[in-house]
């Protein structure tokens, strides 16, 4: 597929970050925009240098049609744009990265068996430095899937995950940014109690947290082994861990991962 045009509905949070992270590997020219608020999507537009469009546009003219709706304004919305999709003549994909609704909820809403690619993806894609996790739908094909994966690689890591996985996948890496902010947060406020400047006291959180990471995947090692590789015996750390197991840490974050997966449920 040559120069492959790709059209945003939707350019709030999560739409903006995706369009941005498309910017990374697509011209100006391949990206259309488009949002309920106008005034959003002109104010992108000019920072990308893409077009500023319309809904019913990008539905009948943009080969990867992202719909970057709430799930409860997911039926409107194809109910409006889908008079135009049975009229096209070439290709198309829908990209929907609404929580809890399933590709065959799109195809249904968008009225007959379109091709459908359903993404998870999480604020970080901004900045690329996301998870993004995708499956894709009946007629969807390989080179589609690869197309798609080569202009969006400035959004970061992407992984395959089967449907009937995608909530759980969204509770953790679409869900987790919030959990590792609030956890950020309350870092902060420790190092504040303890006589630390507001500013550094998020600097060194955030590095912390961005290196952690970062070490887990690059050796691949347990993050119980990397958690044992820091606690001396009878150090300060181990006293630390000692008084989030007494709060019940493990067991409040698996919750709330579990919380968030339910949540997913009750959207559809």
């Amino acid at each position: 597929m040559e120069r492959p045009v790709f059209g945003f509905i939707g350019t709030g949070n999560m739409g903006g970050a995706l369009a941005r992270a498309a910017r990374r590997r697509l011209e100006g020219g391949q990206l259309l925009l488009a949002n309920r608020t106008e005034a959003k999507a002109k104010a992108l537009a000019k920072e990308l240098g893409a077009s500023l469009s319309n809904n019913r546009t990008i539905a009948g003219s943009a080969d990867y049609i992202f719909l970057g709706v709430k799930p409860q304004m997911m039926g409107e919305l194809l109910a409006e744009i889908g008079p135009e999709l049975p009229a096209r003549k070439g290709r198309f994909v829908l990209v929907t990265m609404a929580a809890g609704l399933t590709i065959a909820d799109i195809r249904r809403m968008a009225g007959g068996e379109v091709p459908v690619l359903r993404i998870m993806p999480n604020t970080p894609c901004s900045i690329g430095e996301g998870m993004v996790l995708y499956a894709p739908g009946p007629g969807v094909t390989e080179g589609e899937v690869q197309v798609f994966l080569e202009a969006m690689a400035g959004a970061g890591r992407f992984s395959p995950l089967p449907e009937r996985l995608m909530d759980a996948g969204s509770a953790v890496a679409g869900c987790g940014p919030a959990f590792a902010d609030l956890f950020l947060e309350a870092l902060a406020d420790g190092g504040v109690a303890c006589g630390l400047p507001r500013g550094q006291a998020l600097e060194f959180a955030a590095q912390m947290v961005l290196g952690s990471a970062r070490l887990l995947l690059e050796s691949g090692r347990h993050p119980g082994e990397l958690k044992d590789a820091v606690c001396s015996p009878g150090g300060t750390t181990i006293q630390g861990v000692r008084a989030l197991e007494q709060a019940g840490f493990r067991g409040a974050v698996m919750d709330a991962v579990i919380a968030a997966w339910e949540a997913n449920g009750k959207l559809r």
